[in-house]
Order: C-alpha cells, then sequence, then structure tokens
C-alpha cells in the first residue's frame, strides 16, 4: 500500500516537534512549502524559495514513482537529494556538500548510489547535476586515496610515544592535522585540475619534506631521524622562536638540503626531478603567499584552518579536513576498504604480482615502467633514424625537428591553463618524455615497413604532416595517461579527467578520424606498453569510432560522401559481405595515412571498393580498372561494425534473451543505419542508434520493452555515460532525450525501413560480425575443467600471416606449449607442493574405490631438469596423472591448431570464389 501523500505545512508545522525535540520554529512570513521536516531541513541549509518549492515538487513526483521513497526512512535522505538537485540546476547553491550531508546524516558514497536509484525515469537527474557529481566523486577519490596514504606514511615516520623531553604541543595528532590541513591548502590554492593523483600525491611529498625538517629528531624514525639531525648541525633548519627573518631562513635552509625528499622519492617510487621541480616553482611560492609562520618548530595551526575554511566555503564541496576524525560521512563503501587494506606490493621484474595494489602504489608503478622504457631513449632521433631521414627523396629532419620544438610551447602553455601557472615545467617534462616515445616507436615502424616492403626510402610518409602529429600526439597521451591514472580501479566506467582523452585532439589541433589511424600501429611498434596503457589506447579507439569521429567536420563524412557518389549510390564503405569474416589484415599506419592504394587484384564478381581519401594526388587510372580505395575508411567500417555489435550483443543479453529471434532483425537494422543513413551519426553517439534501433524492432514486433527499461540496462554496462541518453541531438543546437530524438527524427527517417519487418517480405538480414577478442591483448590463461588449479595459454600460432605468407615465428619446441600451475615457477618446494597435491587427490580416488578393485600404482615424481615424456599419444603405465594431463592437452591443442590452420585456409578458398 503506497503511503499517504506528504501534508502542506499549514497543519503540519503545529503538530510535529523539530528534530531537536522543541517546537518548530515560528512561521516566516512567506508561503512554506512541504512537511514541517522538510522546512526545517531546508532553513538549515539556507535554500531560497524557488529552490524548496521546487525541491518538494520534484520529491512529490519521486514518491509518487516509487511509494518507498516516501517512506520514513528514506523520506530525509530523498529531501536531501531532491534539494541538491534543484539548488545545482538553478545556480542556487547555499549550502556546501558536506553540510548536506551530515543534515541528512548519510554519506559520499550512499548518498551518490541513492542520486543514482532516484533517477529512474531518466529526466530527475540533469547532465548539468550529472557533471557536478562526476566532479565530486573525484575530488572525493583522490582525497581518500591520498589520506589513506598520508596517514600509513606518517606512521612510518613518527613515533606513536615520544620522548618526554618533546612538547605536548607537539604530539603526533597535532603533527598530523598540520600536515594535512596545510596540504589541503596547498592542493586548493596551487592546483586548478584537483583530481590529478600524481600531482597532488607529489605536492604531498613536498609537505611532508617541509615538516619533517621542522620537527624535533626525539619525534622521528629512521631514516629520518638521522637526516633532520645531520640537518641541523650543518646548520638548523629549526630557527629561533623569536626574529623577524626567521622565515626567511628557515625558506632558506630548507630549500638547499634535500635529502628528506630524496628518501621519501626513493621509499614511494617517485621521480626525484619532479617532485624537486614541485617544491621549488609551486610549494615554496604557495608558503609565502599562505604567510606560514612557524611556531615551535610548525606553523600554527589556527593560521592555516582560518584560510582552508574560506577555501572550502568558497568551492561548496567537501570538507576534507573530516578525514582526520574519520568522520562517518567520508566513509567509504565496503569494497573500496577492502581494496585498500591489502598491503601494496613492490612489483618484482621476475615474477607477476596480481595482488591489488594502493591507488598511489599503482599510479607510481606504471609510471616507473614506463620511465623504464624510456631510459634508453633520447629526446633527438637516433642515428637509425637520421639514416631513415637521409635515405628520402626531401629529407623530413628539419620539419620534424621544428615541429616537435613548436608542439612543446603549446603543449606546454595548454597544460599551465590546464592544471595551473606553476605546473608549466611539469608540463614541459611530460611533453619530453613523449618525444622520446615519439622516436622510439617511429624507428620501430619503419623496421617493421622495410622488413614488410624491402625499401628504405618513406619520403611520402616522413614528410606526411598529420602521420607525425598523430604519431607525436598519441606518444604524449600515452604519458598523460600513464600519469593521469583513474583513482577508482572498481569504476568500471573509467573516471575522466580534464587531461584526459580528447583533451590531447584540442592541443595538437587534430581530427579524431585522423588519431585513429596510428593507434594499432602504435601498440604492435611498442611491445614495452604496459597491459593498462594498451587498454587505454584501445578505449580511446573505442571513444573515436562511437563518437568523435561523427563530429561535425570530420574528414570521416567526406570520405563516406566519395564513397556514396562513385558509382551513384551503389558503393558502401564496407560491404556487408565481409561481416562475418574474421578481423584480420595487415595495413598498417603507412596504408592508412597514404590512402589510398592500390586495390588488390579480384575477380570482377568481388564487391565495390571505397573511394581515395582528398588529400591524396590519385593516380592516373585506366577506364578498365576501377578506382583506387580508401583503407582507412574500409578498416574503419569493420571496426565500428565489430564494436557496434559487440554492444548490441551485450545490451541484448540483458534484455531480451528470451527473444533470440529478434538480435538478427535488430542488427540489420542498426547495421543499415550505419551503412545507409550514417547522416543520423553526426554529432551523436553509437549507442543513440543502438537503442532506437531495439525499440523499433521490439515495437513492430509486440514485445513490449519500454525506453526506460533500455536505458536501465544500458546504465549497467561499462564505459557508458548518463549524457548519452538524457542529452542526444534533435536538430541544430537543441538537445533533448533519447526518446524524444527517436520520435521526432530516428522514426521519421527509418519509418518506411523499420515496418519492413513487420511484413511478410522483411528486409534481408545482415550477416552476424565475427566476434574475436581484442587484437590488443593476449589471450588469458584458462583454468582446465576439474583441474587442480591448472591454467593453460592459448597455442600460440607456429606461423604468422605476412602478406598473405606463413613464415615461422621464433618459438621453440618447449616455448610453443607453457603451463602455469597456480604460482609461477622457481624453487623445487612448489613443485613438491603439486606432488603433494596429486598424492593427496590418488590418495582420495584409492579410498573411493571398490573393494577388491586393483589400486592405482604409485606417482611419478615430477622431473626438475629435462623434458616431460608425454608425446600426446599414449600413456604409459608408470606415468602419474599430471604428466597424462599435460599430454591430453598436449593433443587436444595440437588438433585445435591444425583445425585453425584448416579453417584458415578454408577462409583463403572461399573468398576467392
Amino acid at each position: 500500500m503506497p503511503p499517504k501523500p506528504p501534508r502542506r505545512a499549514g497543519s503540519s508545522r503545529t503538530q510535529r516537534p523539530s528534530p531537536d525535540g522543541g517546537s518548530a520554529p515560528p512561521a516566516a512570513p512567506r508561503l512554506e512549502v512541504g512537511e514541517a521536516d522538510f522546512v526545517v531541513l531546508c532553513d538549515a541549509l539556507k535554500v531560497s524559495e524557488s529552490v524548496r518549492e521546487k525541491a518538494w515538487k520534484t520529491y512529490e513526483s519521486l514518491s509518487a514513482a516509487d511509494g518507498a521513497l516516501a517512506c520514513n526512512k528514506k523520506k530525509k535522505e530523498t529531501w536531501g537529494v531532491c534539494i541538491f538537485i534543484v539548488a545545482i540546476d538553478l545556480d542556487e547553491v547555499t549550502f556546501t556538500f558536506t553540510e548536506l550531508l551530515k543534515s541528512i546524516n548519510i554519506s559520499v558514497c550512499t548518498f551518490f548510489q541513492f542520486l543514482k536509484e532516484v533517477d529512474v525515469n531518466m529526466d530527475t537527474v540533469s547532465t548539468k547535476v550529472d557533471s557536478t557529481v562526476s566532479r565530486l566523486k573525484k575530488k572525493y577519490d583522490v582525497l581518500f586515496a591520498l589520506y589513506h596514504k598520508f596517514e600509513r606514511t606518517c606512521g612510518l615516520i613518527y613515533l606513536e610515544q615520544p620522548s618526554s623531553e618533546i612538547s605536548a604541543e607537539l604530539s603526533s595528532v597535532l603533527v598530523l592535522k598540520n600536515y594535512w590541513v596545510t596540504f589541503l591548502l596547498a592542493k586548493g590554492k596551487v592546483l586548478q585540475v584537483e583530481d590529478d593523483l600524481v600531482i597532488s600525491f607529489q605536492l604531498l611529498l613536498c609537505v611532508l619534506d617541509y615538516f619533517i625538517k621542522l620537527s624535533p629528531p626525539a619525534m622521528l624514525k629512521e631514516p629520518y631521524k638521522s637526516s633532520v639531525s645531520a640537518v641541523t648541525v650543518n646548520g638548523s633548519a629549526r630557527t629561533p622562536r623569536r626574529g623577524q627573518n626567521r622565515s626567511s631562513r628557515t625558506a632558506k635552509q630548507l630549500d638547499t638540503d634535500t635529502k628528506i625528499i630524496e628518501i621519501l622519492c626513493k621509499e614511494h617510487d617517485c621521480n626525484l626531478d619532479e617532485v624537486k621541480n614541485v617544491y621549488f616553482t609551486s610549494f615554496i611560492p604557495f608558503l609565502s603567499s599562505a604567510g606560514v609562520v612557524a611556531s615551535n618548530g610548525l606553523p600554527e595551526v589556527e593560521v592555516i584552518l582560518k584560510q582552508y575554511d574560506e577555501l572550502y566555503l568558497k568551492n561548496k564541496d567537501i570538507d576534507a579536513r573530516l578525514f582526520l576524525n574519520h568522520d562517518e560521512t567520508l566513509q567509504p563503501d565496503v569494497t573500496a576498504c577492502a581494496q585498500l587494506e591489502r598491503t601494496p606490493l613492490k612489483n618484482n621484474p621476475d615474477e607477476e604480482i596480481n595482488i591489488p595494489q594502493t591507488p598511489v602504489r599503482a599510479a607510481m608503478n606504471n609510471i616507473q615502467q614506463l620511465t623504464m622504457i624510456l631510459n634508453s631513449a633520447t629526446d633527438k632521433p637516433s642515428d637509425t633514424l637520421i639514416m631513415y631521414f637521409n635515405n628520402c627523396t626531401v629529407n623530413p629532419k628539419d620539419s620534424i625537428l621544428k615541429r616537435v620544438e613548436s608542439f612543446d610551447h603549446i603543449f606546454k602553455k595548454k597544460f599551465a591553463e590546464a592544471v595551473g601557472q606553476g605546473w608549466a615545467e611539469i608540463g614541459s617534462q611530460r611533453y619530453k618524455l613523449g618525444v622520446r616515445l615519439y622516436y622510439r616507436v617511429m624507428e620501430s615502424m619503419l623496421k617493421s615497413e622495410e622488413e614488410r616492403l624491402s625499401v628504405q626510402n618513406f619520403s611520402k610518409l616522413l614528410n606526411d604532416n598529420i602521420f607525425h602529429t598523430s604519431l607525436l600526439a598519441c606518444a604524449v597521451e600515452v604519458v598523460m595517461a600513464t600519469y593521469g591514472r583513474n583513482v577508482s580501479q572498481s569504476d568500471s566506467t573509467g573516471a575522466e579527467t580534464d587531461l584526459s582523452f580528447p583533451w590531447i585532439l584540442n592541443v595538437f589541433d587534430l581530427k579524431a578520424f585522423d588519431f585513429y589511424k596510428v593507434i594499432e600501429s602504435f601498440i604492435r611498434a611498442e611491445p614495452s606498453l604496459t597491459r593498462e596503457m594498451i587498454k587505454h589506447l584501445e578505449h580511446c579507439e573505442h571513444r573515436i569510432m562511437e563518437s568523435l569521429a561523427w563530429q561535425s567536420g570530420s574528414p570521416l563524412f567526406d570520405l563516406i560522401k566519395q564513397s556514396k557518389e562513385r558509382e551513384g549510390q551503389t558503393d558502401q564503405p564496407e560491404p556487408t559481405s565481409t561481416l562475418n569474416m574474421p578481423l584480420q589484415h595487415n595495413h598498417t599506419a603507412a596504408d592508412l595515412y597514404l590512402s589510398p592504394v592500390k586495390s588488390p587484384k579480384k575477380k570482377a564478381s568481388g564487391p565495390p571498393s571505397a573511394t581515395s581519401t582528398p588529400d591524396v594526388q590519385p593516380a592516373v587510372i585506366p577506364q578498365t580498372q576501377k578506382p583506387q580505395k580508401s583503407t582507412s575508411l574500409s578498416l574503419f567500417y569493420k571496426k565500428v561494425y565489430l564494436l557496434a555489435y559487440r554492444r548490441l550483443h551485450t545490451l541484448f543479453l540483458h534484455l531480451l534473451s528470451e527473444h533470440p529471434d529478434l538480435e538478427p532483425l535488430i542488427w540489420t537494422l542498426f547495421q543499415h543505419t550505419l551503412q545507409n543513413e550514417y547522416e543520423l551519426m553526426r554529432d551523436r553517439h553509437l549507442d543513440q542508434i543502438m537503442m532506437c534501433s531495439m525499440y523499433g524492432i521490439c515495437k513492430v514486433k509486440n514485445v513490449d520493452l519500454r525506453f526506460k527499461i533500455i536505458v536501465s540496462a544500458y546504465k549497467e554496462l561499462c564505459n557508458t555515460n548518463q549524457e548519452t541518453f538524457k542529452r542526444v541531438l534533435i536538430r541544430e543546437e537543441q538537445y533533448d532525450s533519447i526518446i524524444v530524438f527517436y520520435n521526432l527524427v530516428f522514426m521519421q527517417k527509418l519509418k518506411t525501413n523499420i515496418l519492413q519487418y513487420a511484413s511478410s517480405r522483411p528486409p534481408t538480414l545482415s550477416p552476424i560480425p565475427h566476434t574475436p577478442r581484442s587484437p590488443y591483448h593476449a589471450s588469458s590463461p584458462r583454468r582446465v575443467p576439474a583441474g587442480n588449479n591448472i591454467y593453460i595459454s592459448p597455442l600460440k600460432s607456429p606461423y604468422k600471416f605476412s602478406d598473405g605468407f606463413q613464415s615461422p615465428t621464433k618459438m621453440t619446441p618447449r616455448s610453443r606449449i607453457l603451463v602455469s600451475i597456480g604460482e609461477s615457477f622457481g624453487t623445487s618446494e612448489k613443485f613438491q607442493k603439486i606432488n603433494q597435491m596429486l598424492c593427496n587427490s590418488e590418495c582420495q580416488l584409492k579410498r573411493s574405490a571398490e573393494v577388491g578393485a586393483a589400486a592405482p600404482k604409485p606417482l611419478k615424481r615430477l622431473r626438475f631438469e629435462g623434458q616431460d615424456e608425454a608425446d600426446g599419444s599414449k600413456h604409459l603405465p608408470q606415468e602419474s596423472k599430471f604428466q597424462q594431463k599435460l599430454a591430453e592437452m598436449t593433443s587436444t591443442r595440437t588438433r585445435m591448431q591444425k583445425q585453425k590452420l584448416n579453417d584458415g585456409n578454408d577462409t583463403s578458398v572461399s573468398e576467392e570464389k
């Protein structure tokens, strides 16, 4: 039974006491809205009349849709959410986010989750509110990760019970408070991008360095105690308590000593030069501007607190001082807390560790891995690159160097604008890392091209401005993504920062479609890229294919238009006949940037090809030959189709698994729209067309599936954004929900086609795309069914396809089949454990055997040296279960490999027909 509708304040305010037990406040000379407690909440938050009136109407609407929101347990939380939503929409926020959480007694994480539940009809929470929530969530995630790291680090620096000679004013609690509030103030004043974890952590190290030098050695643990004592002997960092020039003397002496910062950087795997840069260019100026004055060796807390309080009230967000009290409003969810409590382990280069790490440790490890890759690289072209440049018809060296120098100034300026003017040199350092990677990958690409084409003159490619700009942008993006790692490891949507992709495209003034061309070749040319960076670049490619490449002004539309006009609308960007073929190609960045290429020789019955790109002069083609095709357009459409079907299939399994016959119909409409009504994608998102296709087919097939249900399921998918269905382009500069888009745009354009699916002669079904695993990732090991924690990796082919021919790869007979049991090999004790495990299994089988049955023979011990005797064809009686399992796996995988090669040959034959 739904709850009764809320009463107006006129009667309720005289009957209900206030939360503190007293009488409700006297009625103000204005029209009060809502129940008495709602009015009290509004008064406490000092909200305006317009906010409280609209917030109450929003609450009434929500409680009518979901009666549970009006129950006593959730009523106050719902009021708070409604006030929050309306205040942001009306730009009339009169309270801080922490004040709101305190008023309704709810934590940050619970609030965000409840807000998500409240938005049941897609129209409660606007994109403006979504943006605000996203910013608050990112800031909270960074602060929580930093405080957790800060608390643990201080425990390693300071003694829990220092000697009695230390003043009570210098207790660990006071030290902790000084540290943290000073850091919060510095972060708020120095940083414009407050969700940058790495820069924030580097700034935190500067604060730690500053306070350690001001602390009495008796408070410190080693090695900090010895370092501070050494500084005191050479020239005391703790100046007298009285004197006008004491602050300047302290700053000067602290500047000259770097021993503490070196220890901190080594302990946390931070780049010393970067942290020193932050210290001298940002932290020291902050100390001067903030007027921080030391007292008894530490800055005065009251001064810092007052300045931070002003900053907090100005931003109206999270009061991070409450972390010190472990305030319940800032407590994380159980999953995040459990993850951070895991002790992080440093990566051992000889052994892979899968234990989750803290966000800060993981970020530092990623940076360290990138630095190790680039240690051998240089800021200038190598001798090998110079040789390639000299072999060109037109030497590109000068233009390349000039381009790199020009973008250095541009990037430095854009980085400072985004992060803060004091951080320009940090931006320059990151750009230089990107330049190193740029030259390294370029050299690798050219070597591969030389091996593939047997030529050394790459004049056309190396003088292509778009190719170089894209390659450089991709290299810098890898560096930026390494430093800008997402804090929320459990967040599958991958929260973005102000410096996240596609920020790099704006810096380099680069079209997304042009950037896409270099991604796959970049990944293949740099085998040392971490798995996280490969996933990031793949995510960038998906972003481009789903929306960025379809923005107005993209060269993609010119390519499609030319392909349509070439033969009177009969040509297609990518023929549907190729959809169910594996996505295998030998195209490199050179092919894509210098497209068109000559069409491969095919029989006359082959599908028509796409046209050439507008930026390349086409060769004179005999009338009997077809024009050259655009390799970049063809490959792009293949990948778009593959991504589109994967998304559709995932959503379909969530919603329509009981109607399997509908999937090919939805896919046919989806694919038809992308191929023939591609203008619907202009300034829109691939998923918008997907959801409309699903709704349209269900509508004509009389399957009850509402848009609300589709959107609810879509929100649960990975890498989705609420703006995708809340803000869809209707017409020029007019946006609305996806339902409005379907009715006014999609249905009007495709009504005739959609109705055909209800007729007796439906359209021909499009082939289902072949959906292999991601080409950028090695397949993960799979567990052997009923095995004792035994995993097998997919068999690596002894041959690789290069230019249509099979060539042997560098694999030894022993490396072709690799087995990992539980954990990595290394010591004989691990093998002993395996033998013991197998013995236990054998004993269990023996006990369960029938009485009188022959007892199994003893297990044969695993060999620690030499090779196994199993050949996959027969088993000797003396062999162990383990060896038999190896033999069976060997035999099975060999058969699978042969079948794979046969299937490949069959596919090649079918393409020739």
